[in-house]
């Protein structure tokens, strides 16, 4: 009996109930869910990772997802993704990501991050040389 009570609290734990389940992504989570969405040209998916701020100077995911194929393509078409460090600074988190992308060259994007009450988002982003990385 005792067991059976344990393996419950255990299956519990481990699968959190899909409304809540937002809040406990966490940054890398998010910013990975978003490139795949746009490697997947779901823009009305990418678009629902943005801020709020990021939502009203765009209005609609079409005009996201056109911005971001014209001005990032590296984050459009990413091949793929490494996590560097993740910054706080004077209260906001900041992640660079390496990105590789569709001509193979690398990218480091600093991601803005916040947080709301459904979880983290996207405030903007900073497009940044990546150094020249001998083979």
């Amino acid at each position: 009996m005792m067991k059976q009570f344990l393996a419950a609290l255990l299956v519990i734990w481990l699968f959190p109930i899909s409304a809540g389940a937002q809040t406990t992504d966490t940054i890398e989570d998010v910013i990975s869910q978003q490139l795949e969405a746009f490697k997947n040209r779901d823009v009305s998916t990418a678009f629902g990772y943005a801020s709020p701020m990021i939502k009203r100077l765009f209005g609609n995911p079409q005009r996201f997802g056109a911005m971001v194929a014209q001005g990032y393509p590296m984050v459009w078409d990413n091949r793929e993704v490494r996590f560097l460090e993740q910054r706080e600074i004077d209260g906001v988190l900041y992640q660079k990501v390496l990105l590789r992308g569709p001509m193979g060259r690398l990218h480091v994007i600093v991601y803005r991050m916040i947080q709301i009450p459904t979880g983290w988002q996207i405030d903007g982003v900073d497009l940044f040389q990546a150094p020249d990385l001998g083979v």
